[in-house]
């Protein structure tokens, strides 16, 4: 069995493959330098490959996510300040005039004021809601495929990538500090302030663990605030259950990870309300947009087509 299982990868199949996994080392070296996480993608990729026909099928299905994090951490190596001018100010400014708090006889953000407002519950609930960033839509992701609706999962992954391109381009035209960064270092600009952890970082200090610190002490850019990709995560998944008719209560769990993601991210300031509406709005726009292309576009529609092939059991 194991013989007939590794006769079906080509020669030039494993060329590819070790090519591909070589290219991604040398680009790291050159880029942002090794990391030991770099070294397990390429370990993992390539021994779930040659093990056998289904995990092969499903590091390929991954592989759109895995493009998504290669993508993101290479971002390091090209600082969007260096592209476009650093909105601070003027972004505050409008986030005060359109979705200011009076408190204490003066206007001010909503994250000035749960700066200064916050309740341990809230702390806790808002670092629970956004562990969830990443795993629901992974799991998520996991469960199409392994409920064999292969076209659903390569449709919602695709997106979930396209949404995340989309986002991207903004972040180097229109590069945006977030709202802890103005808290704590004021309107001047910092090309070199390190990621921080805001107000997630009371879940740490609660739980005695250093979660969101090691998260944020990773961050590709510190000045990509709009849109807030945290807040269109979740609505691409809610948008792929509904259309791949998951039952209600699935419906309602990530109806409530949405708005607590939403929410999560002007308390522990991390985002603007402006932001966050940014970011539903890159989900709509992406997701309509890669419908369209799917529709309209016959050498899209045959590429997911065939990739749902090549991924099929």
């Amino acid at each position: 069995m194991p013989n007939q299982i590794h006769s079906k990868i080509s020669v030039k199949n494993v060329l590819i493959v070790f090519g591909i996994s070589l290219l991604y080392l040398f680009l790291s070296r050159i880029l942002i330098g090794y990391k030991t996480e770099q070294l397990v993608l390429v370990l993992l990729f390539n021994v779930l490959y040659f093990l056998a026909s289904g995990t092969r099928k499903f590091i390929l299905a991954f592989s759109i996510f895995i493009a998504f994090w290669v993508l993101f951490d290479f971002m390091k190596a090209f600082p969007n300040y260096e592209f476009s001018k650093v909105h601070i100010r003027d972004i505050y400014e409008l986030e005060k005039s359109w979705f200011g708090v009076y408190a204490d006889g003066k206007r001010e953000t909503l994250n000035e004021y749960f700066w200064l407002h916050h309740k341990t519950f809230a702390d806790i609930l808002a670092g629970c809601f956004y562990l969830c960033w990443m795993p629901v839509p992974i799991l998520f992701g996991v469960y199409l495929f392994y409920t064999k609706k292969r076209q659903g999962y390569i449709n919602f992954a695709l997106t979930f990538l396209w949404v995340n391109l989309i986002g991207f381009v903004i972040y180097y035209l229109c590069p945006s500090a977030p709202p802890w960064y103005i808290q704590l270092h004021g309107f001047a600009f910092n090309a070199h302030t390190p990621g921080n952890t805001a107000g997630l970082g009371r879940f740490d200090n609660y739980f005695h663990v250093h979660i969101f610190q090691g998260l944020y002490a990773q961050s590709s850019n510190v000045f990509a605030a709009m849109p807030s990709l945290h807040a269109s995560y979740p609505t691409i998944v809610l948008y792929h259950a509904i259309k791949n008719r998951q039952r209600w209560y699935a419906l309602v769990f990530f109806a409530i990870v949405m708005l607590g993601i939403w929410s999560t991210a002007v308390y522990a300031s991390h985002h603007y309300v402006l932001d966050v509406i940014a970011g539903v709005l890159c989900a709509v726009a992406g997701i309509a947009s890669y419908n369209w292309m799917y529709k309209k576009s016959h050498p899209f529609h045959s590429f997911v087509d065939g990739y749902v092939k090549l991924v099929r059991s």
